[in-house]
């Protein structure tokens, strides 16, 4: 049953990528899907980089990120196998293109933006991005110009991190993936890459519970984008007044403040809080939203409730219907304000809350704002607080 389960998966997968290439004018051969469906010549899977290593266990597997993060950032040639990645291996009757152009390129990147707009709606995705990576990791192996294989290394780097990022946001370890990723973006003399790999795998490292970890990675991620804006003499794939930078470095410093205060160091939180808003305009709504829900999770820690629910608030309001997952975590946390400052909406918000999530893909949210939810609504007195505390431990515990 289970092998059937995963073949129609696949199946839903495919159907979706080929949906994307049709949305963006891609003819399908561009991007290697001719060989999919009644027509296709598809026979097989294509291994690739596993997110969860067989053999290995968590704590390995973290070192090797940092281990593979400090290389990226300080520039040491990378060599021999990385965190039980494997090496590609490709079906002899599996039809690839004769030579790759920057077309290629962009057809990577438009699909890595397709579908982190459908995990940003739903939430999960693994599926999707696992898929995709597949597909698209195949062409490493076809001839191409220096110019247009260090484009696509960098496409792919940045499609392997928001794998890493919905791999964890479905219950899953994406660690693997984003050890891909800068192994990529190195290769690509991409530090821009480096750093985005950098900063979204420790904010998994921060919602798992390893704030250390996290901050390393932070650290490692600043330090690659500074050394990028000093050293002008030294190619590389983004300007020196590419507007990302910016917008990288604040949500570094951000999401470092949430790593301080899980250690309960509210000094430096605060300090990194302040430096995340300084001089920075948000590049979207995502953005600006993005940095009030997760200012509300950190003032939320510290109890500071009314800042809490101001910056809850206004992430509900800006996310609005376009990005679902971003604005659930908001309303979660402005529920749990509610609830732990005894106001009276508390339940009636946590319910909404509750019932909305569960429709959500995301098993990242469901654990990381329902379980710290129902402790709060545990400790209200009353059998509706107790019902509905209930109700969101059960939900947590669901997987979609």
């Amino acid at each position: 049953m289970s092998e059937i389960v995963a073949g129609r998966r696949r199946v839903e997968s495919h159907q979706v990528l080929v949906r994307i290439a049709e949305s963006y004018d891609i003819p399908r051969e561009l991007m290697g899907l001719s060989w999919w469906g009644p027509g296709g010549t598809y026979c097989g899977e294509v291994p690739v980089a596993q997110p969860s290593p067989t053999g290995e266990d968590e704590d390995v597997r973290r070192r090797t990120l940092i281990a593979t993060t400090t290389v990226a950032a300080f520039g040491q040639v990378m060599q021999g196998r990385l965190g039980g990645l494997t090496e590609l291996a490709l079906p002899a009757d599996q039809p690839l293109p004769l030579r790759l152009g920057m077309a290629h390129v962009h057809a990577v990147r438009a699909v890595t933006e397709q579908l982190r707009g459908v995990a940003r709606q739903f939430g999960g995705q693994a599926d999707l991005f696992g898929t995709a990576a597949r597909l698209y990791t195949r062409w490493l192996k076809v001839p191409a110009s220096e110019v247009v294989t260090v484009h696509l290394q960098a496409a792919l780097a940045e499609l392997y991190t928001e794998a890493g990022w919905v791999y964890h946001d479905s219950g899953m370890d994406g660690t693997g993936c984003f050890t891909r990723a800068l192994r990529l973006a190195h290769e690509a003399g991409d530090d821009f890459g480096v750093a985005n790999a950098a900063r979204q795998a420790g904010q998994t490292l921060v919602r798992s519970g390893h704030p250390n970890d996290a901050l390393k990675c932070f650290q490692l991620g600043q330090f690659v984008l500074t050394r990028y804006q000093a050293d002008t003499a030294r190619p590389a794939l983004v300007r020196a007044d590419d507007s990302r930078i910016r917008t990288l470095t604040a949500w570094l410093n951000q999401h470092s403040a949430a790593a301080y205060a899980l250690l309960d160091r509210a000094e430096e939180a605060q300090r990194c809080l302040a430096e995340a808003r300084e001089g920075w305009t948000p590049r979207d709504t995502y953005d600006r939203a993005g940095m009030d829900s997760t200012t509300a999770v950190i003032q939320l820690d510290f109890g500071r409730f009314d800042l809490a629910e101001s910056f809850a608030a206004s992430a509900v309001r800006t996310f609005g219907e376009g990005h679902r997952r971003g604005r659930m975590r908001a309303e979660l946390a402005l529920a749990e304000v509610h609830v732990r400052a005894g106001e009276p909406r508390g339940l009636t918000l946590a319910r909404q809350a509750i019932e909305a999530v569960s429709t959500l893909q995301s098993v990242a949210v469901r654990r990381e704002r329902l379980v710290p939810l129902a402790t709060a609504l545990e400790a209200r007195p009353g059998h509706d607080a107790k019902e509905i505390a209930r109700l969101a431990r059960q939900v947590a515990a669901t997987r979609m």
